[in-house]
């Protein structure tokens, strides 16, 4: 019964997050606009990849608790990287868009409304601040991840905070754009790492908290196994892994002998809490057709 109340109340969170955020980011581009600030902006293309990512793992949190069917036989957590290429998509483009107005008005500069970046940025603290709070109580890797993404932004307003003050006081045209600049390039660099890591795991890659070599060295360390191959471990979306191999016997003398064998490594393999695990078993006078 607790398990499914924390289950509804990951989903819960995650939507109030999805809604503060996404409300907060058409005012921020019609504020960004109105009190003519590149920053406010440039933290608005930031809001709406977050706002992409919290309806995405709002999605996902629901959508996860589907069953698998003859369409998706694993599942549908797979969907999580789709998700992830689609805002790294929209991130990149928003961002080179931000950088090419913050270098224009860099070149030309232009004066900013002070007193209502300082508004917006008091608004930003207490939104974000508020859906951080809301889910950093959360079990779930989405609710974890998404608190940390909001913490991040909490202090980026804190920056949009800090330069409206010391614009009130001295009229410096370019801290506006400059700042712009440097929340783009931080959001890129965290982008473009998120994108790299989103390929490797679309493109099955070994994950990179289990050593192959290492599982396939304590397999082969069982007595009675002669050697492993064909052995492959992907990742269904960077947190639920899938492993298969083929292991070769030698010397099984009867049935018994062959169940307890068999047993042993299944039961190596289970110390890893692979998602799933697949292993086919050959005699040492059987001949693999895939080698």
């Amino acid at each position: 019964m607790g398990h499914e109340h924390h289950q509804h109340s990951s989903g819960k969170n995650l939507k109030l997050a999805f809604f503060l955020n996404l409300g907060f980011t058409i005012l921020e581009f019609i504020g960004g606009i109105y009190v003519n600030s590149i920053a406010i902006i440039s933290d608005a293309v930031h809001d709406l990849g977050d706002s992409l990512s919290l309806g995405t793992s709002w999605y996902l949190d629901h959508k996860s608790k589907q069953k698998s069917n003859s369409k998706f036989s694993f599942g549908y957590r797979r969907f999580s990287l789709l998700g992830a290429l689609i805002n790294s998509v929209v991130l990149i483009g928003g961002s080179v868009y931000v950088i090419y107005e913050a270098v224009e008005r860099l070149m030309y500069p232009e004066h900013s409304d002070a007193q209502g970046m300082m508004f917006f940025a008091i608004i930003g603290v207490a939104v974000n601040g508020f859906a951080a709070y809301k889910l950093s109580s959360g079990k779930t890797l989405n609710e974890k991840v998404v608190s940390w993404h909001l913490m991040e932004d909490v202090l980026g307003w804190v920056a949009v905070l800090v330069v409206s003050i010391i614009l009130q006081f001295k009229d410096i045209h370019y801290l506006d754009p400059a700042l712009s600049l440097a929340i783009t390039l931080y959001i890129l660099w965290n982008v473009f790492k998120r994108l790299k890591e989103t390929l490797f795991i679309f493109l099955q890659g070994t994950p990179r908290d289990i050593n192959l070599i290492k599982v396939r060295e304590r397999i082969e360390s069982i007595k009675g196994v002669a050697s492993t191959h064909h052995v492959h471990i992907w990742s269904q979306e960077g947190e639920h892994h899938v492993f298969t191999a083929h292991v070769k016997l030698h010397n099984v003398n009867g049935f018994q002998e062959y169940l307890k064998l068999k047993a042993e490594v299944l039961k190596t393999l289970e110390s890893y809490n692979f998602e799933h695990f697949t292993v086919q078993f050959e005699l040492d006078s059987e001949t693999c057709i895939l080698e």
